[in-house]
């Protein structure tokens, strides 16, 4: 591996625009899309309404990706948001954010994801393993794709087969449907009831569950270092992505409400097993544990490739976090830094067994700091434009300052939502009281990092 301080511990442009279109939406398109749908049916009030929320989620994703394409291309970092916002907010909020990136955003990603493999597996008679099989499930999945990555992941065609496979899964809820449209089987329940006037005032739960299915796609800025197009290759990516994925979405969207209709939909636990089922008769259940599965393997391995390039970045800058600061130079990865957040994944795939609840332990555990940060960026864009009018930028947002303030107002409106709910449960969940203290241990490293080593050697 390459020294700390070599020159040769930059990443080289050597990434198509075409491979992180890829790895985009497969970071995104994940197990989101498979329980998103239902919970923001029960809030939209109707089938238009819910039409419109996922239009807007990818309204407000493609905003966002505007300001990531400015941000990228005049800051270029195999950081991503941690360099963003260090240059905007100093060395303290980015510790910060690269931390929880670390411990507890990607890697609570890595292991919820590898629980909704392990709950649909599990539920299939073939490979049930018992009580503990999501567990055992998630904790396998964790360790292949980390060996995966570990090889030197975007060096290969299989990364496009990956995202291909989880494609093909929501493809396969299109095609369900349209078998039920074909041989004239009616929905479950209707579709279309009379439309509200105004959205009702749940329609913003709708559009934070919306929002979740739709993050991820601001990591891929930790790539812009590495694109070979470096003035116009991100801002493609991004951009071409979104629009993919908002097609995906509405077109699975549609899926579920042709085989389930609005009622229908809205009331279930799990839509894409229901729809399946219709479809195709009872054992479609393992076509289904496959669909999901492809789709939660896709967003594990591009969270594992991005996720531990903002380690390796905020490594280089603290001399404390100095073993995660090397890159692999044949292998073309932060090698310690990818074993690392594994190794975390693995950690908090054994919070979740602890909880039995894998899946709702760890989203409740990594979705306040996520949305906080992501509002935190989006605000950057102004700052540096204050701050740093001078740089070059390849690619500026359009209609500033307005686009980036709209970003950033949904962002903050998730947040407030994210909260409130998870408030007023009638029973108190402990991942977000976990992912919340394992924050406070990052300000706390903060805070150590910054000791004059007289005062850390003192008695």
């Amino acid at each position: 591996m390459a020294a700390i301080d070599s020159a040769d511990t930059r990443p080289e442009r050597r990434i198509p625009t075409a491979a992180i279109v890829m790895l985009s939406i497969g970071m995104v398109v994940g197990a989101g899309i498979f329980r998103a749908p239902a919970q923001a049916a029960d809030a939209a009030g109707s089938a238009a309404w819910l039409y419109a929320a996922w239009a807007a989620g990818g309204i407000l994703s493609l905003l966002g990706a505007l300001c990531y394409a400015e941000l990228a291309t005049a800051f270029p970092n195999a950081g991503g948001d941690y360099h963003f916002l260090k240059l905007a907010y100093g060395r303290g909020v980015a510790f910060v954010f690269a931390w929880s990136r670390f411990a507890v955003i990607n890697a609570g990603s890595i292991a919820f994801l590898g629980f909704v493999i392990g709950d649909y597996l599990n539920a299939v008679p073939m490979f049930a393993l018992g009580p503990n099989g999501p567990a055992i499930y998630a904790a396998i999945a964790v360790l292949a794709l980390g060996a995966h990555n570990l090889r030197g992941a975007l060096r290969s065609a299989s990364d496009y087969a990956v995202t291909g496979l989880e494609v093909l899964g929501l493809v396969m809820m299109a095609a369900a449907a349209l078998w039920l449209a074909l041989r004239g089987v009616a929905p479950m329940t209707p579709i279309w009831s009379p439309s509200l006037a105004a959205p009702p005032s749940s329609f913003a739960l709708s559009l934070v569950f919306v929002l979740l299915a739709y993050g991820g796609w601001s990591e891929m800025a930790t790539l812009s270092a590495e694109v070979k197009d470096a003035r116009r290759g991100m801002a493609r990516a991004l951009i071409f992505s979104i629009l993919a994925i908002t097609a995906l979405y509405i077109l699975v969207n549609w899926a579920f409400l042709r085989g389930l209709g609005y009622a229908g939909l809205a009331q279930a636990d799990a839509p894409a097993a229901v729809l399946m089922g219709r479809s195709f008769g009872d054992h479609a259940a393992l076509l289904i544990a496959l669909a999901v599965a492809f789709a939660a393997i896709t967003s594990i391995n591009a969270t594992v490739i991005v996720g531990a390039r903002t380690t390796f970045a905020a490594a280089r800058d603290f001399p404390m976090l100095r073993a995660l600061a090397e890159w692999d130079e044949r292998r073309g990865i932060p090698a310690r830094a990818t074993l690392a957040q594994c190794v975390v994944g693995l950690a908090l795939v054994g919070l979740g067994a602890w909880t039995r609840d894998g899946f709702s332990t760890l989203v409740d555990y990594t979705a306040p700091a996520f949305w906080l940060f992501l509002t935190l960026s989006a605000l950057a864009v102004i700052i540096l434009r204050v701050r740093r009018p001078d740089a070059e930028r390849p690619f500026r947002v359009p209609f500033y300052p307005a686009l980036p303030l709209i970003f950033a107002a949904s962002n903050a409106l998730v947040l407030w939502s994210s909260l409130t709910y998870l408030a007023s449960l009638s029973e108190r969940r402990i991942g977000a009281f976990v992912g919340l203290g394992v924050l406070a241990i990052g300000v706390g490293l903060y805070a150590l990092s910054q000791l004059k080593p007289s005062r850390a050697n003192s008695p």
